[in-house]
């Protein structure tokens, strides 16, 4: 795909935009990070400013394919109507006949937002062939397609990636962002290069993991998934997660990492506790030394200032994924404390990504702000497979 930029006028076409607006919600229905619907704004403004009508289509949550007021989208046209300044016109439907009669009654400089496209069974459907008629009803309001909707650019989805079999189709804002970041941390990385991995399973990570054994000098491991490689090298972990079934893949993966002179980081020690639990009694250990009765919760001190050293040796530094139960606030240090590790990297100059998902949650929850880091993804999935190289299907396989 293109970028945007290379459209001219505008004035009385209409253009489907797929953004990604799968924001969190509170128990009142209330936004409580709008990051991906600001990161809208960009794209969807230009399109305006070249007199385009604009008819945006996203998900929320995860409804099943059928219509649920709890995932509406109503509170996502709000913010966004705020953050574009004009009114935001919210259908009834997803694709169906208030859509289309709305569509047909937009006019040059207006925004439609079409109801959560993820009531639809077919936008999530295997099935190409159903997919495509929710397509096709997609494709018969517009005369252009624009996908910045990066958080499900790894998805074979009817709104992201079969729409662009049927119109003429471009990247926004946004998705040319993500690429060229990504881009740089895969293709041209200044080294020292440092990946740090956290969250809960090997299993979700490992492709990506043995892919940039290739491109990485060093790649430190955390979090859940951590327990996994430590128990395959011999370590005692107690209650902890742990992944039976991965032990020889992790173990095979250490290798290869050896034999290619990668650093391969495990944590040295531990914060454990005896129930999983915000109040549960703690105590810090050897990382290989877990009592039986105990779990892993976060990364103890010693793992701190050891990651935290290996990303200030850092020219390019990528991170996915939290460092230990940073929802417990009892259990959020280490993800914290690596966060502000690639603060400082980044203001001495290297290259650093969020990316995205729960780190981009947690830099979040911690009160750090954009321009702390590079780059942070919209888009944890998608990142992850961007960076196995294999291409993402809303942009193209490789």
């Amino acid at each position: 795909m293109e970028s945007i930029e290379k459209l001219g006028d505008l004035t009385g076409k209409t253009v489907l935009v797929r953004c990604d607006l799968n924001v969190p919600l509170n128990e009142k229905g209330e936004i409580t990070d709008d990051r991906r619907i600001r990161e809208a704004v960009p794209t969807l403004k230009d399109l305006l400013s070249r007199g385009a009508k604009v008819i945006v289509t996203a998900h929320l949550g995860r409804p099943g394919g059928k219509e649920d007021p709890a995932y509406s989208l109503a509170p996502v046209a709000q913010r966004l109507s705020e953050l574009l300044g004009d009114p935001v016109i919210l259908a009834k439907d997803a694709a169906g006949e208030d859509s289309k009669k709305l569509a047909k009654e937009l006019k040059p400089g207006e925004v439609l937002l079409l109801e959560n496209i993820r009531f639809r069974p077919e936008e999530t459907s295997k099935d190409e062939e159903e997919r495509m008629k929710l397509a096709e009803d997609l494709a018969s309001m517009a005369d252009l397609f624009v996908f910045d909707g990066f958080g499900v650019a790894h998805r074979k989805h009817a709104s992201s990636y079969d729409v662009s079999k049927l119109l003429p189709s471009y990247m926004g804002f946004l998705v040319a962002k993500e690429e060229k970041a990504l881009s740089r941390a895969l293709e041209d990385p200044a080294r020292p290069y440092t990946v740090v991995m956290g969250g809960a399973k090997v299993s979700d990570k490992l492709k990506v993991i043995v892919h940039l054994l290739d491109v990485a000098d060093r790649i430190l491991v955390a979090g859940g998934m951590a327990y996994t490689f430590i128990k395959a090298n011999g370590g005692q972990i107690g209650q902890s997660l742990v992944e039976p079934d991965m032990l020889d893949e992790a173990r095979e993966c250490m290798r290869i990492a050896k034999e290619k002179g990668v650093e391969f980081v495990l944590p040295k020690d531990l914060v454990v506790a005896d129930a999983f639990s915000a109040d549960a009694s703690t105590e810090i250990v050897d990382a290989y030394e877990v009592p039986e009765n105990m779990m892993g919760m976060d990364v103890g001190p010693k793992t701190c200032e050891e990651f935290a050293a290996k990303i200030a040796d850092s020219k390019t530094v990528f991170w996915n994924g939290p460092l230990g139960v940073f929802e417990f606030p009892k259990f959020a240090e280490g993800t914290r404390f690596i966060a502000q590790a690639m603060k400082k990297a980044t203001q001495n100059g290297a290259f650093t990504i969020i990316g995205g998902g729960d780190s981009a949650a947690a830099v979040d929850a911690f009160g750090f702000k954009d321009g702390d880091f590079s780059h942070i993804s919209t888009g944890g999935g998608a990142s992850l497979e961007f960076l196995k190289g294999e291409g993402l299907p809303a942009l193209g396989e490789k």
